[in-house]
């Protein structure tokens, strides 16, 4: 997949129609299948826009990021968007840009599966109501589990390959097709919003507090155990890490059913473990086209053990 280019005279153009003052210093940039841009507008306003091919979905997300943000939630403000960006195929969607914040300290540890996971449990609280939004299809690929395609694993968003046509990889296949259907249970459980790359580099705090959380084209209608398992198994997900470990993915669903206010029932609880399985394995097809193992076969077992396939 090709990476996006963008000419910053049409996005000066468009900060001008779309925000009211054209940009003047470009702050930061960074990504590749979507481009994010700090600007300095030529009124004084600090803002990020992004840049993305335009989906459907990226309204109901916008709409879930304004409904958050004006319920308080440490998100940044929406301003514009999702707009198109010239004729080029392009969504382009401005906020507000927040300072001041940093990645959870490195030694996590229970305090911050504690501090992800209570701040999870009150994102899904006070989300608007699954119906209340705009469609949120599909479903991003990593959490696709319910894909409509041929074979185990979806096209993933990333990269042109067929994750299915791989070698060697046989045991992660079988992993896949045994939580496809354990999490066929998910199919009747009642929908909430949520935050589907719940992971540390999407997170900031300050002084322990929550600061901001980005990455809203991440928002997703599923079952509460599939969110939450999926950020279960990645919470600390940054750099060189990638994934929860055993226990601190143990660490964060105890901290979430806490706050929760009440426990998942055991079926419930293999959902969350099921779930977590499936990103965990999906990335790992993904990261051997890399050369990277990121997923071990005695953690894999593990894990499935605890989401009741075995």
């Amino acid at each position: 997949m090709a990476g996006i280019e963008i000419d910053g005279a049409e996005l000066s153009a468009w900060c001008a129609r779309h925000l009211g003052s054209e940009s003047e210093e470009t702050l930061f940039s960074a990504g590749n299948l979507s481009r994010v841009f700090g600007l300095r507008l030529r009124d004084g306003r600090a803002v990020v826009v992004k840049v993305r091919p335009a989906e459907p979905r990226l309204a109901g997300c916008t709409e879930v990021q304004r409904h958050l943000w004006q319920a308080g939630f440490p998100c940044p403000e929406p301003l514009a968007g999702p707009l198109p960006l010239a004729a080029t195929g392009y969504a382009v969607n401005a906020e507000n840009l927040i300072t001041g914040g940093a990645p959870y300290p490195a030694t996590k540890g229970p305090a911050g599966a504690e501090a992800f996971a209570r701040l999870l449990a009150r994102m899904i609280a006070l989300a608007p109501a699954p119906d209340a939004v705009s469609d949120l299809a599909p479903t991003p690929a990593w959490v696709h589990w319910d894909h409509p395609y041929p074979g185990v694993w979806p096209p993933p968003d990333d990269r042109d390959v067929d994750l299915n046509q791989l070698p060697a990889t046989a045991w992660l296949d079988e992993l896949g097709h045994a939580v496809r259907t354990r999490l066929a249970t998910t199919r009747t459980a009642p929908p909430v919003i949520g935050h589907c790359d719940w992971e540390s580099h999407n997170l900031e705090f300050r002084e322990g507090e929550p600061w901001a959380v980005h990455d809203w084209d991440s928002v997703v209608r599923a079952a509460e155990t599939v969110i939450v398992g999926v950020a279960a198994a990645m919470w600390p997900a940054e750099g060189d890490c990638f994934g929860a470990g055993i226990e601190q993915s143990e660490q964060f669903l105890d901290a979430y059913q806490h706050a929760r206010g009440h426990s998942f029932s055991p079926q419930r609880l293999e959902e969350t473990w099921a779930a977590g399985t499936w990103i965990r394995a999906f990335n790992a097809k993904k990261y051997l086209l890399d050369g990277l193992t990121t997923l071990s076969r005695s953690e894999a077992k593990e894990r499935a053990l605890r989401a009741g396939l075995t």
